[in-house]
C-alpha cells in the first residue's frame, strides 16, 4: 500500500469518538459484550481482570452520566446498560435507572475486580457467570479489539498474535521517515482529510463546556479568568493552554460528551487537536491546511505510541500526543524540516520525563504543561534554536531520538509502571479503610 494510503486508512482507524477515559470504557464494552452473547435471566458473579496499565488508568477517572468514578461503576454499567455496538461510546445515552441498576450490580457483591498479571498493556477479560452458564469475552491490544468470545465452551471468536498483513503495513508507516510522512500528508487531497474537522467541532465543544464552568480542578477555568483579568496575556501558547487543560477538566470529571480521540486516548485527542485550534482562532486559518495540520498531528502521535506502546510509564499527552501537535504548530508556521525535526528534538528533549501516574482530573495540569512547551518548542525551532544532538537521550536523528524515547519507555520505565502501581493501590486501601 502507498504511504498515503496508508496514512488515510491509519487516521480513520485511530482518530475516533470516545466516551469517557477509554480504559475504563474499553471495561465497560467488554462487559456489555460479555452479557449480550449469553442469554440470561439471573447474573450470579462477573470477574473482570485487567492489566495493570488499565488499572491504574480507570482508578480515578470520573464516569459520564454518574457521580461515581473508576472501573467498578464501569463495569457494572457495561453490564447494566451498555450496548456494545456504541463501541467507545458504549457508555453514551447512560440513564438514571441504569446507573441504579450498576449500583445493585456492586452493592450486592456480584462483581469482581482483579488486576491481571500480563504483559499486555491493553488488557481487558471478564467472565460472567449466570444462570444459562458462562460467557468469556477478551480486549486487548486496543481499546476496542475483541480478542476472544466464548459461550459455555464454544470458541466463537479467537485472534492470535501473529503478524498480519495489517501489522506489516503499520511498519512501513512507523518506519518511514518524518520527513517523508510530511511531504506526504503535504500531497494528500483535502476531501481525503476533511473528516479530521469533526474532530476540531466535537473537542471545542467539550473544551467550552469546561470553560462556562468549573469542572475537576478547572485548570482552564482559572486559565481563562487570568486571561480576561489581564493577568496573562491573551496569546496562542495561552489559549492553547486554557482550551486543551479546560476540555480535559470536563472530560476527566465525568462530563456526558464524547471527544474525538486519538491512538485510542481521549487525552491524546485533546491534545493533538486543541491547540491547533487555538492557532486557527489567532490566524484565521483555511480548512484545508487545518486538516493537514490535524493529520500531522494525529500521525506522528501514532508514530511516537508506536516506540511507546498505548500505554506506557510515560504521560502520553506529555510526549506523543505534545509532541504531535508541535510538529503540527511548527508546520503552520511555516517550518522548514530541520525546524520541524527540532521542534520534535525540543519537545522530547523537555517533556520525556513526565510520568504516567492514572487518568484523573489533574491530568488537566499536564495537558496544559504540554500544550504550552508545544508552543514553546515550535516557537523556539521556528527561530532555530533547537536542542543539539546527542543532548541526553536527543539522538543524531530525530527517528533516533523517538526510538531512544522508546527504549526509555519500555526498557528503563518498566519498574516505574510497577512503583506508580503501587502508590496507588496503597492510597486505594487506606481510603477503604
Amino acid at each position: 500500500m502507498e504511504l498515503d494510503k496508508l496514512i488515510v486508512s491509519t487516521l480513520k482507524e485511530e482518530v475516533t469518538p470516545a466516551m469517557g477515559c477509554t480504559e475504563p470504557v474499553a471495561v465497560a464494552l467488554a462487559c456489555a459484550k460479555a452479557k449480550e452473547i449469553i442469554k440470561y435471566k439471573r447474573i450470579d458473579r462477573v470477574n473482570v481482570y485487567v492489566s495493570p496499565n488499565v488499572y491504574k488508568n480507570g482508578l480515578s477517572v470520573g464516569i459520564p452520566n454518574t457521580d461515581m468514578a473508576g472501573l467498578y461503576i464501569a463495569a457494572a454499567l457495561g453490564i447494566a446498560a451498555g450496548k456494545s455496538q456504541k463501541d467507545l461510546r458504549v457508555l453514551e445515552d447512560i440513564k438514571n435507572k441504569d446507573v441504579e441498576a450498576a449500583k445493585n450490580i456492586i452493592k450486592n457483591k456480584k462483581l469482581f475486580l482483579h488486576i491481571k498479571d500480563t504483559n499486555e498493556k491493553i488488557y481487558v477479560e471478564v467472565n460472567i457467570f449466570t444462570d444459562q452458564g458462562v460467557a468469556n469475552v477478551i480486549i486487548k491490544g486496543k481499546h476496542n479489539c475483541f480478542a476472544y468470545l466464548e459461550v459455555n465452551g464454544e470458541v466463537l471468536l479467537k485472534k492470535e498474535s501473529i503478524n498480519t498483513q495489517d501489522t506489516k503495513l503499520k511498519d512501513i508507516l512507523y518506519n518511514a521517515s518524518i520527513k517523508n510522512i510530511i511531504e506526504t500528508i503535504e500531497k494528500i487531497s483535502f476531501k481525503d482529510l476533511d473528516f479530521l474537522l469533526e474532530g476540531l467541532v466535537m473537542n471545542e465543544k467539550i473544551a467550552q463546556a469546561g470553560l462556562q464552568e468549573k469542572k475537576g480542578m478547572g485548570v482552564g477555568f482559572g486559565l481563562y479568568n487570568s486571561i480576561t483579568k489581564g493577568i496573562l496575556s491573551d496569546d496562542l501558547m495561552n489559549n492553547a493552554m486554557m482550551l486543551t487543560s479546560a476540555a480535559s477538566d470536563a472530560r476527566m470529571s465525568g462530563l456526558n460528551l464524547p471527544v474525538m480521540s486519538s491512538n485510542g486516548s481521549g487525552n491524546n485527542g485533546l491534545t493533538t487537536i486543541l491547540p491547533i485550534l487555538a492557532y486557527q482562532k489567532k490566524y484565521n486559518t483555511n480548512k484545508e491546511k487545518i486538516a493537514k495540520a490535524l493529520a500531522i498531528s494525529h500521525i506522528i502521535n501514532s508514530y511516537i505510541k508506536h516506540y511507546i506502546y498505548r500505554l506506557s510509564a510515560l504521560c502520553s499527552c506529555g510526549v506523543a500526543a505534545g509532541t504531535a501537535v508541535a510538529v503540527a504548530l511548527a508546520w503552520l508556521m511555516g517550518a522548514n524540516l530541520k525546524q520541524i525535526e527540532g521542534t520534535i528534538k525540543n519537545m522530547l528533549g523537555n517533556t520525556s520525563g513526565m510520568i504516567c501516574d492514572g487518568a484523573k482530573v489533574g491530568c488537566a495540569l499536564k495537558l496544559a504543561t504540554s500544550a504550552s512547551a508545544a508552543v514553546q518548542s515550535a516557537l523556539l525551532a521556528v527561530n532555530d534554536s533547537i536542542i543539539p544532538s546527542k543532548n541526553g537521550i536527543i539522538g543524531i536523528t530525530v527517528e533516533e531520538t523517538i526510538k531512544n524515547l522508546g527504549i526509555l519507555s519500555k526498557e528503563g520505565m518498566s519498574m516505574t509502571d510497577d512503583v506508580i502501581l503501587e502508590i496507588m493501590r496503597g492510597m486505594e486501601v487506606k481510603s477503604i479503610s
